[in-house]
């Protein structure tokens, strides 16, 4: 029996595995190159607003920056208003654009001034165009006293997240909680057609609940390094099993950090790839800085791709 199953983006897949047409990667953000670390990406509906991390060369410290689309070209980056005192990473809007969820190890209470695990924080505005508020603690039963990162929110309020916690099949897991009666539900492990004993992390959930991305660690049929998988919900309301997105999208270093744009029907991901080459014919340090400077360097960037439509082809 065959069935075909169509989506957001160009996909086959085979019992060998996932093959792509049409698809090619390419620098989200030329401009950004400035920074040591950029990740984590998330965009209102109209695409003219996003937020980013960045970070320094090590990771000690990161704060979340917007960009903005004025026309044909973005704006450089803005430190947002509630960061840059604590480490603030992986922001991601919710899909009416009204609320910012946002991993911090900040204190709970203003007057405190020692840092703690990383939680779930999220600062919310009236309008589009208003302010955002203060952070406020997403709280339990979500925040733990373990590490919960990478928050994401379906168009119904269900979140999935990423938790180190002793909940996780585990070194990470993504967990979900259920948006009930305007309070999450406790948190559960995925199935384990997504979570293993081994590292999963960094989810998208598509709006509708429809698919999943998410990022695993060194599997077995992974390309290296952590590749990015997507899961497709059944009819049965139960998660099919992970397939890896392919060697045109997922590369043999770090591909983490996916995101869907659905306007425009196009993927963003953070990527630590390098093109650079161990041997070459340099004949000056001006050729071996644009070489070692390139977008492609090692450096976590961010990258794009289209996706049109998926036909899944299931055997």
């Amino acid at each position: 029996m065959r069935t075909i199953i169509s989506l957001h983006f160009i996909l086959f897949y085979t019992l060998n595995g996932i093959s792509q047409l049409n698809s090619k990667v390419t620098p989200a953000f030329h401009f950004l190159t400035n920074y040591n670390n950029i990740r984590d990406f998330t965009m209102n509906e109209s695409e003219d607003e996003a937020y980013i991390t960045i970070q320094s060369f090590l990771e000690e410290t990161s704060i979340i920056a917007i960009i903005r689309k004025f026309g044909n070209a973005w704006s450089e980056p803005e430190m947002v208003s509630f960061s840059g005192k604590y480490k603030d990473l992986e922001p991601f809007l919710s899909p009416n654009g009204l609320k910012l969820f946002f991993v911090s190890n900040r204190p709970l209470l203003i007057h405190e001034k020692e840092i703690k695990d990383f939680d779930i924080w999220y600062v919310q505005r009236e309008t589009l165009d208003s302010k955002w508020s203060e952070p406020k603690n997403l709280g339990a039963p979500v925040n733990t006293e373990n590490n919960e990162f990478y928050p994401a929110i379906a168009s119904n309020n269900n979140l999935y997240y990423t938790s180190d916690g002793p909940n996780s099949k585990g070194k990470d897991d993504i967990m979900f909680c259920k948006w009930e009666n305007d309070i999450y539900s406790s948190s559960i492990s995925l199935s384990d057609s997504i979570n293993t004993s081994e590292y999963e992390y960094n989810a998208f959930i598509a709006p509708d609940e429809s698919y999943l991305l998410f990022g695993a660690y060194n599997r077995p049929d992974g390309f290296g390094s952590g590749d990015i998988y997507i899961s497709f919900k059944k009819p049965n309301k139960e998660w099919g099993k992970a397939i890896n997105l392919g060697p045109e999208i997922n590369s043999k270093f770090m591909d983490y950090c996916p995101f869907v744009s659905s306007h425009k029907n196009t993927l963003y991901f953070t990527s630590r790839r390098s093109s650079i080459e161990s041997i070459n014919n340099f004949e000056s340090i001006k050729e071996f800085n644009l070489e070692i400077q390139k977008y492609q360097n090692g450096m976590s960037r961010l990258y794009k791709v289209g996706f049109d439509s998926i036909k899944i082809s299931k055997f």
